[in-house]
């Protein structure tokens, strides 16, 4: 487990919230330009902690893209629509008429694109007046507690992953399983976006050096492994990503942040508002291809 996360800042206060990942940030005020300084504190309690929050911010979507842009460039979702005069931000919205919700279950965001997603903010704009909590968990842990003869076993491997069908949800398209509810859909040209893709099983984290175990919902082989082979491994992986002891959960209200790096966790977003509204605000950051 990393030490450094007890490390001393000098522009912001850092208050962890479990003992695996996830941390509070007070202090900046994310709708203001910060100078390099307090974003570069920023980044290290990001690094130390693979998600962070901030509460009590109003964010407009230009304030939002201006905070995420010092982070990099903007990636654009290749199958959700975003906001009409802001469409690098996505609204994702669940009211007491929809029965199903967006990111319900463990995956990291974009991870079928050739470049996954560096890291990916969500701002709470409404929420339910209890439920409908985000989990994390860290991919780091998840590889180190690995047994050295997996750990052997899983490193050469490659895995398979798809955006335009959701493993976790029995095969389902996006279109078919959240159907006109969450979020705007975009119509989809095969020939132009990219679904498929292969990626190494156990990734290394481009700035910390760290070794995390790289899996998610939208995994549904292993490369040169059949079906019959490679399921069993990937359930037993899933699962074992997912442990408790692994996981941090955050309870949102109006005007909270999450930042997290992709790189290094997954998440879930639980469905258990049914008579309620959630409304949040998504953007995500272009990452690297995964080595």
């Amino acid at each position: 487990m990393n030490a450094l996360r007890n490390r001393p800042f000098r522009h912001i206060e850092v208050h962890r919230i479990a003992g695996s990942l996830g941390a509070e940030v007070s202090g900046p005020d994310l709708s203001e330009e910060l100078d390099d300084e307090v974003l570069a504190e920023i980044r290290q309690a990001l690094l130390d902690n693979l998600v962070i929050f901030f509460r009590g911010q109003a964010l407009t979507p230009a304030r939002q893209l201006a905070f995420a842009r010092r982070w990099g460039d903007i990636h654009l979702h290749p199958f959700m629509q975003g906001m009409a005069d802001f469409p690098e931000v996505l609204e994702i919205k669940k009211t007491p008429a929809d029965k199903k919700n967006f990111g319900g279950d463990w995956h990291s965001d974009q991870m079928f694109t050739e470049r996954p997603a560096m890291g990916t903010m969500l701002y709470a704009k409404e929420v339910p007046s209890a439920g409908g909590d985000t989990l994390f968990t860290n991919q780091y842990l998840a590889y180190e507690a690995l047994s050295p003869g997996m750990r052997a076993m899983l490193d050469p491997l490659k895995a398979i992953s798809r955006g335009d069908r959701l493993a976790s949800q029995g095969g389902q398209t996006r279109q078919q399983f959240h159907g006109s509810n969450s979020v705007s859909m975009k119509a989809k040209d095969p020939g132009k976006v990219q679904t498929t893709t292969l990626h190494p099983l156990i990734r290394t984290h481009p700035e910390t050096g760290r070794k995390a175990l790289f899996i998610g919902g939208h995994v549904h082989g292993l490369e040169d492994m059949t079906e019959a082979e490679a399921k069993p491994l990937i359930d037993f992986l899933m699962a074992h990503s997912t442990r408790p002891e692994f996981t941090c959960r955050f309870r949102w209200a109006s005007g909270s942040v999450a930042f997290w790096d992709n790189r290094c966790t997954q998440h879930y977003a639980i469905n258990d508002y049914p008579a309620e509204t959630r409304i949040m605000h998504r953007v995500t950051i272009c990452g690297d291809v995964p080595f």
